[in-house]
């Protein structure tokens, strides 16, 4: 499949705010990203048309009730059965900050017995009990099945949350190491997984990041990869140089190559 043929859906709505700089992402690599509102996906446009769907950061229905909460009981019942098919034909999911929060909600990761929609684990408030803007180091676990991390080994990403703390009980954190589907930790400057703040910017257990699910093709992360695109994005590139790209961009490459390859 041409790159310039794939569609990558963002969608739209209800307090949700990433969506030029998620669009410019997969633009970027090579992709057509379209912005949808969540209002016409269901009966005017359906999640067929695209190969790529991406659940953008920002604040939907304003946090209430919990992060993401709203937002993926209102996609449940929109878009269940639509969803599962999507993950069926075997296409690939992005969730970004309030999309991570959303794709726990929803259940669709981690999904580790293949039910999509049975919330297993849970992005909490910030054991600092504040709204945590600052950049952060993390390293990717090489042996994971992330189709959108592959060939990361460390990287450096912005970070914006309240809500943002990995929870899960032991048999499943346990679960998640064993299978490799812890994809992304929170390291300090020697690459050992962070334990205190600020590496760890907001206590979540076992440092985690990011996961996935069994496939690698549903990919949930607390940073901003979209938000890292150019190296002047950088707070520091002044001092230490600007590289050839932003550590965000990998990730989207790594999806679009992937739905080139196999689709």
């Amino acid at each position: 499949m041409k790159k310039s043929d794939i569609k990558a859906l963002v969608i739209t709505g209800f307090g949700l705010n990433c969506e030029k700089e998620t669009a410019a992402a997969c633009k970027l690599v090579g992709a057509t990203p379209e912005l949808v509102h969540l209002n016409d996906l269901g009966e005017k446009r359906s999640l067929d048309e695209f190969q790529l769907l991406c659940f953008i950061g920002g604040f939907s229905f304003g946090d209430h009730l919990g992060s993401g909460t709203v937002f993926a009981n209102r996609v449940k019942v929109r878009l269940q059965s639509q969803l599962q098919k999507f993950v069926d034909d075997g296409k690939l999911v992005i969730g970004i900050c309030n999309g991570f929060q959303t794709l726990t909600r929803l259940g669709m990761v981690p999904a580790l017995d293949g039910n999509y929609f049975k919330q297993t684990v849970a992005l909490a408030h910030n054991d600092s009990g504040l709204f945590r803007d600052d950049w952060c180091e993390l390293a990717a676990d090489r042996q994971s099945p992330c189709v959108f991390t592959r060939g990361i080994d460390r990287v450096r990403l912005p970070l914006r949350h309240g809500e943002g703390k990995f929870v899960a009980d032991d048999a499943t954190l346990d679960e998640l190491e064993k299978r490799h589907l812890a994809v992304l930790r929170y390291v300090d400057a020697d690459g050992k997984p962070a334990t205190e703040f600020p590496t760890n910017p907001n206590g979540a257990l076992r440092s985690i990041a990011g996961i996935c699910d069994p496939t690698g093709r549903v990919f949930g992360l607390m940073p901003h990869p979209e938000a890292f695109l150019s190296p002047y994005n950088a707070p520091d590139w002044t001092r230490n140089g600007a590289q050839s790209e932003g550590d965000g961009v990998v990730f989207f490459r790594n999806a679009i190559d992937y739905i080139a390859d196999n689709f």
